[in-house]
């Protein structure tokens, strides 16, 4: 099977420019690469390198000035705001720094309210909001509130609810950076074996390396440039000798 048969994201040539009064900024400088179904990749580089824009483009949040991304075969170039949400709703699951659980709502309905969008009627809503919520370790607090539980119990949350919808893909973007690094290692830890045993893809934006190596792959950028694509030991192994 050919890389693009076999890609999830296909990106090609992408571009993102924004306008102000001081004129036009070029963010990215044109971005070509593919990601399989069930990759596990991590995105770096310096703040200012185009990250958190290309994470948008890629999550149906922003569009690129030019060049095209495609997800799941379905180009976005060309579909409307409705038609981005729709993609995001049926393929994508999102999880961010911040935890952004509503603190007056159960933990099982703040993991059921993907659902509510889908018009999944209540009791299906709990029931696969507690199979989630077991998956992640945390089905005995259902019916606790996000302050009734720890930082690291609150982003296993919103890990679940990202899954609720069983998404084809993951994004993440500095999943571990309100957390203790044994808070962390245990999230990664989580997220790796979602990809590993469920075939979930992850995309993860982080700035740490040690949470970078989870992932098999990296992509580095560089001034809306990539300048390393490729294993991500092998892109640490280089830099440390």
């Amino acid at each position: 099977m050919s890389l693009a048969a076999s890609a999830l994201i296909e990106v090609r040539d992408l571009r993102k420019s924004y306008e102000s009064p001081a004129g036009t900024t070029e963010v990215l400088h044109g971005l070509s690469y593919d990601i399989r179904h069930g990759e596990f990749v991590a995105v770096m580089g310096p703040s200012g390198s185009g990250k958190s824009t290309m994470m948008n483009i890629l999550g149906c949040l922003d569009t690129p000035t030019s060049g095209s991304y495609a997800l799941a075969g379905k180009a976005t170039a060309q579909m409307d705001s409705d038609a981005l949400a729709r993609l995001r709703n049926d393929e994508i699951g999102f999880v961010f720094q911040g935890f952004n659980l509503l603190s007056r709502t159960t933990l099982e309905d703040n993991v059921a309210l993907p659902l509510v969008y889908r018009g999944v009627n209540r009791e299906a809503r709990r029931r696969t909001a507690n199979e989630i919520l077991a998956k992640v370790g945390l089905e005995k607090y259902a019916k606790s509130r996000p302050n009734q539980i720890s930082g690291g119990q609150q982003q296993r949350v919103a890990i679940a609810r990202a899954l609720v919808g069983k998404p084809k893909i993951l994004f993440a973007d500095e999943p571990t950076g309100n957390l203790d690094t044994q808070t962390s290692r245990e999230i990664m830890t989580l997220v790796q074996g979602l990809n590993r045993d469920e075939g979930i893809t992850v995309v993860l934006v982080t700035h740490e390396s040690d949470i970078a190596l989870f992932a098999d792959r990296l992509i580095h950028l560089v001034d809306g440039l990539i300048d390393y694509d490729g294993p991500t030991a092998a892109y640490f192994r280089e830099r440390a000798a």
